[in-house]
């Protein structure tokens, strides 16, 4: 069983989760969503910009349909694409998503990106619908320490997820301690750098050691730092290899060896220069 990580609300959500960032809209996403709850998945989690919110809300409503799960035992998260949104629109964006899944509230609702400091009022439309309870948890993405001392200094309510770039490669030290001192959960999208990394020889010997994957021995190092992951994956058997990490420890030098692998490197935008 996938554990779960309490948040600043008191509201707990699955250290592991399913991303569907870059699958396409249609059936084969619909059977994937099935297949992940099937294999004990638990946290799905998309985006508007993704394009592929309904099938996403299709493949639980046919979960839920088959008595794999209730809507109750799942936390769904989305994220606003918000480019110069005001507050109204961004209330209407929430909206959206819900009507395109399916859904009567999402568990976690992101500001996708901070833009060129756009995400103050689309921040208080998030918390409007927070205070009235129609989202369970609201948070943001690919927040530097200075858009959440911003934010800090200009909301009502702490996020309790910052969902960034995040792997051996790019171990985000600075936000990450940001984070932890303000009871911020982070969570890392790419968590296997596209891939990436599963032909590096330090996480091989690692997983060779252990008679684990690449995979498996990089998800694990997340979960022991406290960070919640979300791997992507339409291959069954890969998607059970990436759920099944809780039969092995890294060691503390394992863990050193990992963090050691750091460049600075993204493959994604930088959030300082990234406006949409």
């Amino acid at each position: 069983m996938v554990q779960a990580l309490t948040l600043n609300n008191g509201i707990e959500m699955p250290e592991i989760g399913y991303g569907v960032f870059r699958v396409e809209e249609g059936s084969a996403l619909e059977d994937a969503i099935v297949t992940a709850i099937k294999l004990g998945y638990r946290s799905i989690d998309t985006a508007a910009i993704y394009g592929n919110e309904a099938s996403v809300g299709n493949g639980i409503k046919k979960a839920i349909e088959q008595g794999l799960v209730t809507r109750e035992e799942l936390y769904v998260t989305s994220k606003v694409w918000n480019d110069g949104l005001t507050f109204d629109e961004t209330i209407a964006a929430y909206e959206e998503s819900l009507e395109k899944m399916g859904l009567e509230y999402l568990d976690l609702y992101l500001i996708h990106w901070p833009g060129d400091n756009k995400y103050l009022e689309p921040w208080r439309a998030l918390e409007s619908l927070y205070k009235e309870k129609r989202v369970k948890s609201i948070g943001v993405s690919n927040f530097q320490v200075h858009h959440l001392e911003d934010l800090r200094e200009n909301a009502e309510i702490t996020p309790v997820v910052n969902q960034i770039e995040l792997h051996p490669k790019l171990i985000q030290e600075e936000v990450r301690a940001y984070c932890q001192e303000h009871n911020i959960l982070v969570e890392a999208w790419s968590p296997l750098m596209n891939a990436e990394l599963l032909s590096d020889e330090t996480v091989g010997k690692i997983a060779s050691t252990h008679g684990k994957s690449a995979a498996q021995v990089i998800l694990r190092w997340d979960l022991q730092q406290g960070i919640i992951t979300i791997p992507k994956s339409m291959t069954p058997s890969r998607m059970e290899e990436n759920i099944s990490i809780y039969d092995f420890t890294l060691s503390e030098e394992e863990l050193a060896q990992l963090n050691a692998l750091h460049e600075g490197r993204r493959i994604g935008p930088n959030p300082d220069e990234f406006d949409f």
